[in-house]
């Protein structure tokens, strides 16, 4: 998942934002902004459980009616998980540049007409193209063995015979930088484990995800010839995880793959006893000169009285070259698409007009988000708010906002609480104050409350960036939650009289 977005600004982010474009896969970094604790107050509860016996008021009160019958509607059946099955099984893992996504596009189009939206189309976004090529890590001393591993996107490829290499462990920058030189000529092991604490909001995220995106030019200042980093996961069954990184400033460019968890703390161990590991690393990653030609894809429920004011509500198209993109991000996709579709087949029509957005190029540039700022730049004083699923499809919890105005933000947030009322007999009550989307950050410095549906995240990185993220790990009833849960708020915000972070007169 991950984001430099409205919520990108915190923790790793900061880490990361100067790395260039094409080498970083800042989306990747879209779920930490969702999950990083730092910055956030959970509040409504602050635990996504239903606030027993508070009623509805103001605004809430005017749409108890109108929610009622799109949860009712969403609950009885909805067409997200066979959306996602198409998505997942027909077309499987959907990475920029590839035909699977060119794929991907073309069927959300035929999909988002079929189901009767207005202004469906396709607007061109030009993405880097990285490709993983063949790629493998052997473990040569103290015995021979295949080591499970992932080359991190962005990353250079090794020589055609590979890089064999004594490995170093390190916990962290620090350990490195006393071990400064000693390390020239060597493969450094970031083994940084990922913190299992408040996993429901994958809080331990932000700490261990800074060495998949800055390992490489961490170990490159000190003369390594490659890198390598434990994955970014609290559960593994030998299974690594891929993820984007970059290299800002560094004068050399070495390799970067993430290995399993399980080999990562065997590493460590035989370093510990004094026993030499030696391992190489074969990859034959590329990342091409010029960009290809992608797109987003639009489709809207035009608005009854201001057409011309929008709410944006999406997830983003394009996966990693592994597993299917189930939960990152063929959920969040479905799950806008079906909740404009439940609001159509209810015949809600709302004073605004809400449009889906399935953004490209999330997981290594963000030039979907980018792209959509910039084309509708002269829109943007008139999109009423964002609203991006990017937490895999998982049981709502809530949702997270961000303002660019402090005033506006406390506003927004409690004009939310008592929107979310109306969720309650799904218990997605919960108010994140600082979480947004990584596609919808470039809308948030003109002014657009920037919104994110937060889901339980305790299984979220079992997953995350595998060959595990596959359609048979979503919960279709958690699923149908979400498009209940998106469709109630995109509704409320698009047809109140005034604005999200506006006081109301």
């Amino acid at each position: 998942m991950v984001i430099v977005s409205c919520c990108r600004r915190r923790a790793t982010e900061r880490l990361c934002a100067r790395i260039p474009i094409p080498v970083l896969a800042v989306g990747t970094f879209a779920v930490l902004a969702v999950a990083s604790p730092e910055g956030h107050r959970w509040t409504a509860g602050g635990t996504g459980q239903p606030a027993e016996g508070r009623p509805a008021a103001g605004i809430a009160r005017s749409y108890e009616a109108q929610a009622k019958r799109i949860l009712d509607a969403a609950l009885a059946g909805n067409d997200a998980y066979r959306k996602l099955e198409e998505l997942c099984d027909d077309i499987g893992n959907r990475f920029s540049g590839s035909q699977n996504l060119d794929r991907a596009i073309v069927w959300a189009v035929e999909t988002l007409r079929r189901d009767g939206h207005e202004n469906v189309h396709s607007e061109t976004v030009m993405v880097p193209k990285w490709v993983r090529g063949r790629e493998s890590l052997e473990l040569i001393e103290p015995q021979r063995q295949p080591v499970p591993m992932l080359g991190l996107g962005g990353s250079v490829g090794t020589p055609p015979e590979g890089i064999t290499a004594p490995v170093v462990a390190v916990f962290d920058e620090q350990e490195l930088e006393r071990l400064g030189k000693q390390v020239r000529g060597k493969i450094v092991l970031f083994d940084h484990p990922m913190s299992s604490e408040n996993e429901q909001h994958g809080a331990g995220y932000g700490s261990a995800v800074r060495f998949r995106g800055a390992g490489a030019r961490l170990a490159a200042k000190y003369g390594a010839v490659a890198a390598l980093v434990r994955s970014v996961t609290t559960r593994s069954l030998q299974s690594p995880h891929t993820g984007g990184m970059g290299y800002g400033d560094a004068e050399a460019k070495i390799p970067a793959a993430a290995i399993s968890t399980e080999f990562a703390a065997k590493i460590t161990r035989l370093q510990k006893r004094g026993i030499p590991v030696t391992v190489t690393l074969k990859m034959e990653a590329k990342l091409h000169d010029e960009p290809v030609e992608s797109a987003n894809v639009i489709a809207e429920l035009r608005g009854r009285e201001r057409p011309e004011e929008v709410v944006v509500v999406g997830g983003h198209i394009d996966s990693w070259d592994v597993g299917q993109g189930a939960h990152d991000d063929g959920a969040g996709c479905v799950t806008a698409m079906e909740a404009l579709k439940v609001l159509r087949k209810l015949d809600l029509r709302p004073r605004r007009t809400i449009r889906v957005v399935l953004w490209t190029n999330e997981e290594n540039g963000l030039a979907g988000g980018r792209t959509y700022a910039k084309d509708h730049e002269d829109e943007l004083p008139r999109h009423v708010a964002a609203i991006e699923a990017d937490s895999g499809g998982f049981r709502p919890l809530g949702f997270g906002i961000t303002l660019a105005d402090e005033t506006a933000q406390k506003i927004a947030t409690e004009q939310l609480r008592e929107i979310l009322t109306l969720l309650e007999p799904i218990g997605a009550t919960a108010v994140q104050v600082g979480h947004g989307g990584a596609d919808i950050g470039p809308l948030r410095p003109a002014g657009v409350p920037c919104l994110g549906l937060s889901v339980d995240m305790t299984h979220y990185f079992d997953v995350h960036h595998t060959h595990a993220d596959t359609l048979d790990k979503v919960d279709p009833q958690d699923l149908s939650k979400d498009v209940a849960a998106m469709a109630v708020v995109a509704y409320v915000l698009a047809d109140m009289p005034g604005r999200l972070g506006q006081p109301v007169e």
